[in-house]
């Protein structure tokens, strides 16, 4: 969807001091050496104990405050999650709320893996569009993958996960960036792929059953590619990603070599490059990669994470463009184009 009017105000960012290196992780048996020389990772951002909602809380009070709004100016907050967040039956939202925007602002959490974030730009600027009062958004994402039933060093083929949060606030009135693009198509072909042969009920968590993505994927492999309509989903879903990136170009006005950074996903490196750069015919230079690696794959958080990291280091500035690119189990495909129009008093 194409968007004139909608504009990001404040950027929140919320990463532990607590980094675990590969080659630590090694030394420990947790993630295989192999592994570590094929992928060229560096290390995942460990919370510890600290709580998804938290996190979230921190990185939405920056975003609020960079802003230069109060909560009661929000009209929507959506919360964008990957994996458990607290008590089963406990809308994580619910704590933002209680703690910082109050309970007269339309909450919700959503979850669409990987892809939340993108998600919620859509949402949050059709609902601010779809009326005049209505005038700001915060959108939040966050994940500590540091619980029994995940293994963040074999969480899936190419990436490991890191604990963050991070969080938007989008208005209507101008900001130091305009969104002014966002997309997403599903590959419905091609859901077994996050899903393997795991059953449907009970579900995994109710029984005590380890989360791996690594696993599911070469349960579709094994099991499912050798039907035959399999690799045509997983060719359709790079497809799919050339086809949403050229959408959301189109609809900003921009071609792939004016993009002065891409925010893929915290993948290996030759992930990024095969599925992402090599697309856009840009350099690795041009991908926030050298970032990501060294925190992990951040679940929702990924690209919000880049954006922060871009603008405190002055590698975003007035006139340039930011795409932003993902994939979540579905499989959904986003995109988001972003153009910085001046330069954050916080940056």
């Amino acid at each position: 969807m194409q968007w004139t009017d909608t504009y990001i105000s404040g950027v929140g960012a919320f990463v532990p001091r607590t980094v675990v290196s590969v080659e630590k992780a090694v030394q420990k048996g947790w993630y295989p050496a192999e592994e570590a020389e094929l992928h060229n990772l560096a290390g995942a951002a460990v919370a510890g104990d600290l709580p998804a909602p938290e996190m979230a809380l921190h990185a939405a009070r920056s975003a609020l405050k960079r802003s230069g709004r109060s909560p009661a100016d929000l009209d929507l907050l959506l919360y964008a999650s990957t994996w458990h967040q607290g008590p089963d039956g406990w809308p994580p939202h619910a704590y933002l709320q209680r703690h910082l925007v109050g309970g007269d602002v339309l909450a919700t959490e959503i979850r669409q893996g990987c892809n939340g974030m993108f998600l919620a730009l859509d949402l949050a600027a059709s609902h601010l569009a779809a009326a005049p009062a209505r005038q700001a958004a915060l959108l939040v994402a966050a994940d500590n993958y540091g619980t029994p039933l995940m293994d963040r060093w074999r969480m899936g083929p190419g990436y490991i996960g890191g604990d963050a949060a991070g969080a938007l606030v989008l208005t209507k009135e101008p900001g130091f960036a305009r969104l002014a693009s966002v997309c997403t198509v599903t590959v419905p072909e091609a859901e077994e792929l996050h899903r393997g042969s795991e059953p449907l009920f009970p579900p995994g968590v109710t029984v005590g059953r380890r989360m791996s993505f690594a696993a599911r994927n070469e349960q579709f492999r094994q099991q499912v590619m050798p039907k035959g309509e399999s690799s045509a989903a997983l060719f359709k879903i790079q497809r799919a990603l050339m086809e949403v990136v050229e959408r959301t170009l189109a609809e900003s006005g921009v071609e792939a070599r004016d993009l002065t950074r891409v925010a893929f996903m915290n993948y290996s490196e030759e992930i990024v490059e095969q599925r992402c750069m090599a697309v856009l015919d840009l350099p690795m230079s041009r991908s926030t990669w050298d970032y990501g690696r060294t925190i992990g794959h951040c679940g929702a958080s990924d690209q919000v994470l880049a954006l922060d990291r871009l603008l405190l280091t002055g590698e975003l500035g007035p006139g340039d463009h930011l795409l932003m690119l993902g994939t979540g189990p579905g499989v959904t495909v986003s995109s988001a184009v972003i153009q910085i129009l001046g330069k954050p008093s916080w940056s």
